[in-house]
């Protein structure tokens, strides 16, 4: 279990037990993918596997940072934090532990006049690296939540998802959205994260998986992904061409109706990138209404369609994610879709949990046939956010 592993490595490399417990989990996208950073909507929630943070506070103020990922400690003076994420280039410590020390960074940037003694943490993580669920948005969210109390900062659960984006976006130089760290922390059972990211509205949709005996299986292909680099920033860069052309403040304001103007006005690359934002747009909105009035079972071809805009217009599947989808949706699937930033990762597919063992027979027997990884295939659904645990 991780909290007890977390609580294991904290006393191994810091010669100490720690003094409290905190957690995050990862997140699944339900539908909604690459709108967040264009002010759109997403439709999140938080994962039952999460990342644990043992904790300690320090009589000095240095802060250790370690991991069962990589167990030697990171130490750094909180006063030289931000020497370690210079604007250009990539950060002074390792990538796992730029997102705990960004945090600690954001936020004593966040709160300057706060009261910040040093701290000790150790990290143990059961969300899948690489797998589109969020893992780098866990290890914020637990050293939000963990810094947040140790340091009496009383930040609400926005402000400490707007800490750790600003870790992934300039401390480690990942240009993410908000989706990702506002999933983490405002998670709810059996109910997906409603985000509007341009006001930060959010709203619990209850999304009924466990009455209608439902639930969604992600499909890990275990083919990795970077969102830092190559494909990311470039779908990013077309996303602010499109809206600039279009003469708008982000795609998020174009509507379906507009898209006619937009093939006019672009080449037909870009075209096809924006249409998959503003159609994307619309299909959370259509779900987050659906799920409303119709329940869960009806909202299978929505997550189709977005499957299908991400392959063919925004081109961020692969060949392991689309035969995920397929072989899904051939042994039975109400719907499916690639999930996360894409060029590898993991799917997702709803289910009926009498169907989900033959679903996943499916899936792997198909993988294997075409002689892919073997993928990981697991079971999920709506959780808490993240919280303290001891």
């Amino acid at each position: 279990m991780s909290a007890t592993a977390a609580r294991a490595l904290f006393e191994s490399a810091f010669g100490r037990p720690s003094e409290a417990l905190f957690s995050a989990p990862g997140r699944a996208n339900l539908i909604g993918e690459h709108t967040d950073y264009n002010d759109g909507y997403v439709l999140p929630f938080a994962i039952p596997s999460r990342t644990f943070a043992a904790v300690g506070v320090r009589p000095d103020e240095r802060i250790r940072v370690t991991s069962t990922f990589s167990p030697e400690p990171v130490e750094v003076a909180l006063s030289e934090l931000a020497d370690l994420f210079p604007s250009e280039g990539t950060p002074r410590v390792p990538e796992w532990a730029a997102y705990p020390l960004g945090v600690a960074w954001a936020l004593r940037e966040r709160f300057p006049d706060a009261v910040t003694p040093g701290l000790d943490i150790a990290f143990a993580s059961e969300v899948p690296v690489g797998a589109g669920l969020s893992s780098s948005a866990a290890i914020e969210g637990a050293a939000a939540s963990a810094m947040n109390a140790l340091w009496a900062l009383g930040a609400d659960a926005t402000t400490l998802a707007l800490a750790g984006r600003r870790a992934e976006n300039e401390a480690v130089g990942a240009p993410t959205g908000i989706m990702d760290q506002m999933a983490v922390m405002h998670g709810h059972p059996d109910a997906a994260t409603f985000l509007d990211c341009r006001t930060l509205e959010v709203a619990a949709i209850p999304v009924g998986f466990v009455d209608a005996d439902l639930e969604l299986l992600v499909i890990d292909t275990r083919t990795t992904h970077a969102h830092s680099t190559g494909g990311y920033r470039e779908r990013r860069a077309s996303c602010e061409l499109g809206a600039a052309e279009m003469g708008v403040p982000a795609l998020r304001d174009l509507t379906v109706a507009d898209l006619a103007r937009a093939e006019e006005r672009f080449d037909d690359v870009t075209f096809r990138r924006v249409r998959h934002i503003v159609t994307e747009n619309q299909r959370v909105l259509d779900t987050v209404a659906t799920l409303r009035s119709a329940g869960p079972t009806a909202i299978g071809d929505l997550l189709v369609a977005s499957h299908v805009s991400m392959r063919d217009d925004f081109e961020i599947s692969t060949i392991e994610l689309d035969t995920a989808v397929e072989s899904a949706l051939a042994a039975g699937a109400l719907g499916a879709r690639m999930t996360g930033g894409g060029f590898g990762g993991a799917a997702v597919a709803l289910v009926r949990v009498a169907d989900a063992e033959a679903v996943e027979a499916a899936v792997r027997a198909t993988f294997a046939e075409r002689g892919f990884r073997e993928p990981n295939v697991f079971a999920i659904w709506p959780a808490d956010g993240a919280h303290r645990d001891a």
